[in-house]
Order: C-alpha cells, then sequence, then structure tokens
C-alpha cells in the first residue's frame, strides 16, 4: 500500500510541476503570439486519461493477466512438480520480504514466466508449462527468484508511473504544437482549424513513439536488475544457466503483448526495432550478470 500511495504522490508531483511550468512558460508566450488555451483544463483532462488509464491498468493487471493467458492458480498443489512450484515461490518470497504471490501455470509450449500485481504482497506469478517440462529445478528455481525480484522491486507499479507521466506529457505537448501550428503558421483565427486537429493527431503518433520508446528502455533496465535478483536468491551460475537455456529455446513467445514485458523473455529486434524491446538480448543479460554491472 505503500508503494502505491507513493505511485499517487509521485503521479501529483509530476503533474502539479507541469502545471507551474505551463503557467510561468507556456502561457506567457502564447499569449504573446495572440494564441490563448486553458492549459489547467488540458492538463487536469491530460492527467485523468494519461495517468488515470496507467493506473486502471495496473489495477487490473493481475486479472487480466490471468484471463489473457489462461492461468490455473494453484490453490491445492495436485503432483510433486506443483507442490515443488508452490514451495519454491514461497521461500524466494519470504527472502524477498514480501507476501505470498499467488502462483499460477498457464498452458504454453515455450519457456516462460511472468510477475504482475498492484501490490507488493498481492501479486501473481506465473509459469508456462514449457517452464516446467524444459527446464531442470536449478534452472527454473532462478527464473522464479527472477520473477519475485521484479515484485520486490515494484517494477509493475514503476512502468506504470513512468507511462502514466509521459502519456501526461504526449497529450499536452501535442496540443500546444497543434495551437502554434494552427495560430502561427496557418494564421487561423477562430477556434481551432483542421491545421490544429491534424498537427494534434500527428504530433500524438511521433510522441507516442518517442515515449514508448522511453518506457521499453526503462522496461530493458529492470530486467538486468531482476536478473540480478534471480541470482541473489538462487545463486548466480543457476540464473546464468537459465538464460543460456532461455538462449536454445526455439519457441517463440506466446505471451500477450499486455503481458510480454512482464515476461523472463520477450520478442527480440536487431537495429532501431530493438529501441522498442522490452527485453535486452540475452547475449548482454548474460555478460552483464557474469561482470556483475548491476546492483
Amino acid at each position: 500500500m505503500k508503494r502505491v500511495s507513493l505511485f499517487l504522490l509521485t503521479n501529483l508531483g509530476i503533474v502539479v510541476l507541469l502545471g507551474i511550468m505551463l503557467n510561468l512558460f507556456i502561457e506567457p508566450w502564447m499569449a504573446r503570439e495572440g494564441m490563448h488555451m486553458n492549459t489547467t483544463g488540458i492538463l487536469i483532462l491530460a492527467t485523468i486519461f494519461g495517468m488515470g488509464g496507467a493506473f486502471i491498468s495496473l489495477a487490473l493487471s493481475k486479472t487480466m493477466a490471468k484471463r489473457m493467458t489462461g492461468a490455473r492458480v494453484i490453490d491445492k498443489p495436485a503432483n510433486p512438480t506443483e507442490q515443488w512450484l508452490v514451495d519454491t515461490v514461497r521461500r524466494h518470497a519470504q527472502q524477498a520480504g514480501i507476501g505470498m504471490p499467488e502462483v499460477a501455470i498457464y498452458d504454453a509450449p515455450e519457456i516462460n514466466a511472468f510477475a504482475t500485481g498492484m501490490k507488493r504482497d498481492d501479486a501473481l506469478v506465473a509459469v508456462s508449462a514449457g517452464l516446467l517440462r524444459q527446464m531442470n529445478a536449478d534452472e527454473a528455481e532462478a527464473v522464479i527468484g527472477h520473477e519475485v525480484a521484479h515484485i520486490q522491486n515494484g517494477d509493475m507499479v514503476t512502468l506504470a508511473l513512468i507511462q502514466g507521466v509521459l502519456n501526461t506529457f504526449v497529450i499536452v505537448l501535442s496540443r500546444v504544437v497543434g495551437m502554434f501550428v494552427d495560430k502561427v503558421i496557418f494564421k487561423n483565427e477562430r477556434g481551432y482549424g483542421p491545421g490544429f486537429w491534424i498537427t494534434v493527431i500527428f504530433a500524438q503518433i511521433v510522441l507516442g513513439i518517442i515515449a514508448s520508446m522511453i518506457v521499453q528502455w526503462f522496461s530493458r533496465q529492470r530486467e538486468y536488475r531482476a536478473d540480478l535478483g534471480g541470482a541473489r536468491f538462487a545463486g548466480r551460475e543457476k540464473m546464468i544457466a537459465a538464460l543460456e537455456k532461455l538462449k536454445r529455446n526455439s519457441e517463440p513467445s506466446t505471451l500477450p503483448e499486455q503481458v510480454e514485458a512482464f515476461g523472463i523473455s520477450g520478442r527480440m529486434g536487431q537495429g532501431l526495432k530493438s529501441l522498442m524491446m522490452s527485453h535486452p538480448p540475452l547475449d548482454d543479460r548474460i555478460a552483464a550478470l557474469r561482470e556483475r554491472r548491476y546492483g
């Protein structure tokens, strides 16, 4: 609950700071240029849609992840494998100082796992059936440690915060740019002309892409930290072995896009495409873990 309160207070602080910047710098400049825009009203709406959307997404993340993946929560272990899985999650959760997460298995052929949830003490750890079939106990233990580290680090809340802040900036800045183009370039003196609406749409697309790149950069950094957490809970060699096994896994991820960022493994990309990837290359993660560059 403390982390969620911090999330809300941080968002509020950023909105207040953005409002001060708009009132001190943007509005006076627009007035001098003969442009009049209710930046306070836009900021309020941007906050509701930008940060509100991110917060709602975070609040529903656990429920939606279970529905989208068909994950089956283990209420009572039905076999030794399920018992081992629950016991391992419990042990790592105790090491991390968090509440016992829900433990689930979802039907997928690839090696993968994910963690999600709004609260550290009310999260979800789910592993694929492919992971249980293809990984040995040491490798699987390291993957579970990686996911528990995500919960301990509050990565889900952090990404929601970053996404909410960027959403707000995109909404506000696209409208400021739209007003400038409409009034200064197209010389429109009555209301909002076509130049405003076309520019807003274009600016939101461009700024949205840039915002996504920033979010994915933060996502990649948290993977390094979670790898280090998995090494701390299960042992560095076990974590390296798990990442090596993921490298040899030929099955592509079947996780829905909304959940994939929380998985142990995601789709890879080269060049500019890599800027939109939620996970760093596995070779880089293994090298970072060997060199202990993170943590």
